[in-house]
């Protein structure tokens, strides 16, 4: 059995992204690590959701413990630093952020973590951080160096499909296209092309969970997202599949392109 560690920027980064495959993983009897950069604090609540005098990084943190023990993971961790806010946002420029953080200072926190956890497997972000957030650039940074710090030979990136992103788009799948609506997000650079893929990850049996595990975070995600809003079978489209690449595949050209591989153990 492998120990994988799956590293992300915020809670609920988790969910959206590699929910479905932390559950299979944990099925099939790996041990799955989850350590978070930051506890969320720059995230938008939904209206109502905080008590009185409660601070959003605590309830974040309280959230993605609900979504981990959903999920099946053994072990959860913080990297404890703050988080930075969208791109270009003041935030950007706090010295505790995470963007702000000394590279090497940040890799040996996690590489300890690798270490601690004798992990076989790190999962972290495409070098755009799937969609250009400062944070999720950040962990790709942080993550390439603290594998190479901590020895780990396997790092893969969690990304989405650009070519299905956008022939969504141009179809109209899923109706509303919530990515247009932000001008702080890009989507002709939102993951990556479907050639540069490697592993297509299928995650339909964990689909309930998955859900169930964004529901844990309620502060960020209420019944009328995107992600909750739509019924069971564009659900299923949408996040039925979890995609990767193998930053080794990636950088050898002749070996990138090929049928997908269906497990991150291959």
């Amino acid at each position: 059995m492998a120990n994988l560690v799956f590293f992300h920027a915020h809670p609920d980064d988790e969910a959206i992204s590699t929910g479905g495959t932390m559950a299979l993983a944990s099925d099939d009897g790996h041990r799955v690590v989850l350590v978070v950069a930051t506890r969320g604090e720059m995230g938008e609540p939904v209206d109502g959701v905080l008590d009185e005098g409660e601070l959003l990084g605590d309830r974040r943190d309280a959230e993605l413990r609900s979504s981990a023990d959903i999920l099946g993971v053994h072990h959860v961790q913080f990297l404890d630093y703050r988080d930075s806010g969208m791109i270009d946002e003041e935030s950007n420029n706090d010295p505790t952020c995470f963007w702000q953080a000394d590279l090497e200072d940040a890799a040996q926190r996690l590489a300890k973590i690798l270490r601690d956890n004798e992990a076989d497997i790190l999962i972290g972000y495409d070098p755009h951080g799937i969609y250009g957030h400062p944070d999720h650039v950040k962990v790709h940074l942080v993550g390439a160096r603290g594998a190479e710090i901590a020895q780990v030979d396997r790092v893969l990136w969690a990304t989405a499909n650009r070519t299905l992103i956008e022939m969504a788009a141009e179809n109209g799948t899923f109706g509303e296209d919530e990515l247009n609506e932000d001008d702080r997000v890009d989507r002709s650079k939102f993951g990556m092309p479907e050639h540069e893929l490697t592993h297509a990850i299928d995650v339909s049996n964990a689909l309930e969970r998955k859900r169930a595990s964004l529901m844990a975070h309620a502060s960020q995600i209420n019944d009328e997202s995107f992600f909750l809003a739509m019924p069971d079978d564009l659900f299923a489209l949408a996040f039925g599949t979890e995609w990767f690449v193998d930053a080794a595949r990636y950088a050898d050209s002749s070996n990138r392109v090929g049928d997908f591989v269906t497990s991150l153990l291959d």
